[in-house]
């Protein structure tokens, strides 16, 4: 084995934990593709979601999405290339394009193995899968594109990225469900605090848009049935919601360790300071009905930040618009926070841009540090009436000017996994 560069700080010699910072952020989003557009769709304060189009949703009891129909990944990566990737490799390819571009880091000035990559995604390349299924119905083996092994397993979201940038630093894509973006973020995080990298880009992608992907959250009937009004349709923390709505899209957090962020006179963002998980071990859809394990996950995402409940400023709460789901997370949240609970404003972004699965915890922790960097916070988009239990300050409808020191983003998923991440304004 051989022993790492002395040049850098290593896990054993490190006297304290290194800081970890947000120079860069990219996304491709049904609200707006860059940090730019992210920001200007959220300030316009208006659904994305729409009739799906992409495939036949006439067969099902939900027949709304929030696509990216403007897409093209060839205005930033060679056609011959994007031939070999699935689409949801590229959002996870050009999202990472468009952090580094945010974030001003010009690769050839890295050490590459001190570079890596981390991603999350809930379907990887199935939707992709599935199309490559109905060509080899129709048309035998040679029908089907032989770039399909390599594109359907979830590792070709980090893999790709490496390969596009040459880093070689630590890789992995996750596949830990809707809160898989926060948790490749979050272990992302760790691997700089901990002195084994000194650049992180870290996020989720998924492209679940496709007839049997979508039909298959369909049949359990978690997703929302308001065909007749599509752009309401998302609805989190309100008495009426009755489902969520399933998104696409990619987002990635370009990390670096503090003093190299400060050497080279990047922007930050913000800084990410903490992150936790857990697992409910209860049920594979339903959470944890006393909201037990979601509570510590944030507890521990607060001691890992060494930051106390009283200092949180703002909650972005995972919010997905299910009927279980909401006012679990705001029986989590009282627990964790007693009376401040009452006292910090909470809101859930997915009546924007739907949920999109493993995706969405990246959006959010972008949204996030730009909430930190901007001084406004992002409303609860369609909460008209909060559902019976549902009693914090949600910011129904319209956005708040504020300027918060510390945010909390909550991630939670199928399978009772649990993640969250603590962002601190930036501070010498």
């Amino acid at each position: 084995m051989t022993n790492p560069p002395q040049s850098h700080t290593t896990p054993e010699s490190s006297p304290s934990r290194r800081r970890v910072a947000i120079t860069g952020i990219g996304c491709v989003t049904p609200i707006g593709t860059g940090v730019e557009a992210l920001w200007q769709g959220l300030r316009a304060e208006r659904s994305a979601v729409v009739p799906a189009t992409r495939f036949d949703a006439s067969i099902y009891r939900s027949q709304c999405a929030a696509q990216i129909d403007d897409f093209d990944a060839t205005k930033w990566i060679d056609a011959k290339r994007v031939k070999r990737l699935d689409r949801f490799s590229e959002f996870a390819v050009v999202s990472s394009i468009l952090a580094l571009e945010d974030g001003n880091l010009d690769l050839a000035n890295e050490d590459r193995d001190r570079v890596g990559a981390m991603m999350g995604t809930a379907l990887g390349g199935v939707g992709y899968a599935e199309e490559q299924a109905a060509r080899f119905l129709h048309g035998g083996l040679r029908a089907v594109d032989a770039t399909l092994a390599l594109a359907v397993f979830g590792g070709s979201a980090s893999c790709n990225m490496a390969i596009e940038f040459g880093v070689s630093g630590p890789n992995s894509t996750n596949a830990m469900s809707c809160a898989s973006g926060s948790m490749a973020i979050g272990e992302a995080f760790r691997q700089i605090r901990d002195g084994y990298a000194d650049v992180m880009l870290a996020g989720g992608s998924e492209a679940p848009l496709a007839t049997l992907c979508f039909g298959a959250f369909a049949l359990i009937r978690a997703m929302s049935t308001r065909n007749d009004d599509p752009a309401r349709a998302s609805r989190p923390f309100d008495k009426h919601r009755d489902g969520f709505v399933m998104g696409e899209g990619g987002a990635v957090l370009l990390l670096e360790e503090w003093s190299h962020a400060e050497a080279r006179g990047a922007r930050i963002y913000a800084e990410l300071s903490g992150y936790g998980t857990t697992n409910d071990a209860h049920h594979m859809t339903a959470p944890r009905p006393d909201g037990a394990q979601a509570a510590r996950c944030m507890r521990n995402a607060l001691r890992d930040a060494s930051v106390g409940v009283e200092q949180i400023d703002y909650i972005n709460a995972h919010g997905s618009s299910t009927p279980l789901n909401d006012p679990t997370e705001t029986m989590a949240i009282k627990q964790v926070f007693g009376d401040h609970a009452y006292r910090v404003p909470v809101s859930s972004t997915k009546g924007y841009y739907g949920h999109a699965l493993g995706a969405s915890g990246a959006f959010e922790a972008a949204i996030s540090a730009l909430t930190i960097s901007r001084g406004w916070i992002p409303p609860t988009l369609n909460l008209e009436t909060p559902d019976d239990g549902c009693d914090l300050d949600y910011v129904p409808q319209h956005g708040r000017e504020l300027s918060p020191k510390v945010v909390l983003s909550n991630s939670f998923g199928f399978g009772g996994i649990n993640a969250a991440l603590v962002l601190k304004k930036p501070t010498a």
